[in-house]
């Protein structure tokens, strides 16, 4: 009896052994920040907008450089070096972000009905795209800045190209002083942005 528990001791002991032989558990700490975006402008609670698809925004998701295909944060070092800010990550990528800033903004401050590509079935009036260009911080002017190259499309009427750009100021290029510069740029890009697209 002593060696039938013995073994089943020994073996309760040896299952964490071979659990993390199989699993990856990522071998580092989680960031200490992890950063997002919030919309100035929100759509209140249990509003409803209702029309044809036709009538619709469609906002498509920004094309982006590579230096911000990723969950990091670029700094500008010089006129041809780049880095990533340490230890502040994204929760998505910049340009997944900075879609869902551009639909929430559209959305309360036009009071229109903004959709995605595939909730419009290909099926609007006005398409919004573009690439955001830059997302990140100049490192000796300690400034971030947001860089969005919008295309407006109309049915039936010229396509519209327009660069929008805002910049704020930070005390040290530091997770939580970047990411909220960078918050309040990309609103005031959004802001303009809805305003031009009405």
């Amino acid at each position: 009896m002593n060696i039938i528990k013995k073994l089943r001791l020994t073996g309760l002991m040896a299952t964490p052994l071979l659990l993390s032989a199989c699993v990856s558990f990522g071998g580092a700490e989680p960031p200490p920040f992890l950063l997002s975006l919030s919309s100035d402008t929100v759509v209140a609670a249990g509003a409803e907008q209702t029309g044809p698809k036709s009538g619709a925004v469609v906002v498509r998701l920004p094309a982006t450089p590579q230096k911000l295909n990723n969950l990091r944060v670029p700094v500008q070092t010089s006129s041809t070096g780049i880095a990533y800010l340490k230890e502040a990550v994204w929760v998505d990528k910049p340009a997944r972000l900075f879609q869902d800033l551009l639909i929430e903004t559209l959305s309360a401050k036009n009071n229109r009905m903004v959709l995605t590509s595939a909730q419009a079935s290909g099926k609007a009036e006005t398409y919004l795209s573009g690439e955001l260009v830059n997302f990140g911080v100049d490192g000796p002017g300690l400034m971030v800045t947001v860089t969005y190259d919008a295309v407006k499309i109309r049915d039936g009427q010229p396509v519209e190209k327009r660069r929008f750009e805002a910049s704020e100021s930070v005390f040290a290029a530091e997770p939580a002083p970047v990411g909220e510069a960078l918050n309040s740029a990309a609103n005031k890009v959004a802001a303009e942005v809805a305003d031009w697209v009405g």
